[in-house]
């Protein structure tokens, strides 16, 4: 396995390299769902906001002529400015089965991240935890869901043997709608009601849908702004990638609690945000939405029939007011209704210290069934 090249992507050539190494390295896994290529390539465009606070550098194995393996080591100052240390990124990973391949690829990305001043090499992050994170390591039987990774067993190996470590797991629970809900939860919605809280579906229209998502801006910021390795995103950029999703919504399953008595524009106390597992579709149209994918798209999304749960977010003060039951509640609800297609729910990821958003989940039935994981590696 000596025989291959490691070098900086660095022409267009090479950029389509990098961009077909996940095709060559799931070749034969019949779990894999190839990612949008586009939207990958978009993330390395020079209209991504990410250059504007950010750095980073591609790299591309080849052997012979094959593109074999990818990484790319990457700088957020964003990240750095909350850090107590100069943490540095890896992503965007792929590999072929060659533990030599694959620890040169993270020597390469490491040297680079130590030539910018990093003491930390933390990964996998493509750019921001807002962005594609996380290594799956436990649970490789079934496909991703929409918006998960997946990857190759070996690839736990190849981080281990290269000396880095665990830095923090997440989780994906796994929830079937025809098991009901607690009554705890019934009842945490007629609480929430009692004490005047209201609730309707997300609009997806027009001004009404741009201003639902600066106010879900505004309370995802606030509730999750100490997030580990999470970095600030701007209103632009999160209006952005909602403008993306927008006509994925499907208003059954994706619920906002609102507080009219508030004293401010935004009334906006709690919300849970579902989106169909599109997965299902995009498995069939090999990463290219071109003409043909699309019309594969749109044939297989009327087979879709589970859902993943992104986010289940209310202000802390409004605990005692049981918003949390209250938006699961009507969620769950929303998609286990006798006309649903939904026959279950993924709600994914959770880190494993985050034991208030984990005991909501767990009250609910749902059970892990698959492990995720950040690694870190100390730069000498």
């Amino acid at each position: 396995m000596s025989n291959f090249s490691i070098k900086p992507v660095a022409t267009p050539t090479d950029q389509a390299d990098f961009l077909a190494v996940p095709a060559y390295v799931y070749r034969d896994d019949p779990h894999w769902v190839a990612p949008i290529e586009s939207s990958t390539a978009k993330q390395f465009s020079d209209n991504n906001s990410f250059f504007q606070y950010g750095k980073l550098q591609q790299f591309i194995a080849h052997q012979g002529e094959q593109p074999v393996g990818r990484i790319v080591a990457a700088v957020n100052n964003r990240l750095l400015d909350r850090e107590a240390e100069a943490v540095g990124l890896i992503g965007f990973f792929e590999c072929i089965e060659s533990l030599e391949i694959g620890q040169a690829l993270l020597d390469e990305a490491t040297s680079w991240l130590k030539q910018q001043g990093m003491s930390i090499a933390r990964g996998p992050i493509d750019l921001s935890t807002h962005n594609n994170c996380l290594f799956l390591a436990d649970g490789f039987d079934s496909d991703p869901i929409m918006m998960m990774p997946y990857n190759p067993k070996y690839y736990l190996d190849m981080m281990e043997s290269n000396g880095w470590h665990k830095a923090k797991d997440a989780y994906a629970y796994d929830f079937r709608l025809d098991n009901p809900l607690p009554d705890t939860f019934e009842r945490g919605y007629k609480i929430a009601q009692k004490a005047g809280i209201t609730f309707r579906t997300i609009h997806t229209k027009g001004e009404a849908f741009e201003q639902d998502c600066r106010h879900i801006y505004e309370l995802f910021t606030t509730a999750f702004t100490y997030n580990w390795s999470s970095s600030a995103r701007t209103e632009e950029e999160f209006m952005e990638e909602a403008r993306e999703l927008q006509s994925l919504v499907d208003t059954d399953i994706f619920v906002i609690a609102e507080d009219l008595k508030k004293e401010s524009d935004n009334k906006m106390v709690g919300f849970f945000m579902a989106l169909p597992d599109y997965n299902i579709a995009l498995k069939h149209v090999n990463g290219k939405l071109n003409i043909c994918g699309i019309l594969k798209f749109l044939w297989y999304r009327r087979k879709i029939d589970q859902a993943r749960v992104l986010a289940i977010c209310t202000l802390p003060e409004y605990s005692r007011k049981m918003v949390a039951l209250a938006v699961v509640y009507l969620g769950m609800q929303g998609g286990s209704e006798k006309t649903s297609r939904y026959k279950r729910a993924e709600l994914s990821w959770v880190y494993e210290d985050n034991m208030r958003s984990r005991n909501i989940i767990e009250s609910t039935g749902a059970k892990i069934y698959k492990t995720y994981r950040i690694y870190e590696k100390a730069l000498a």
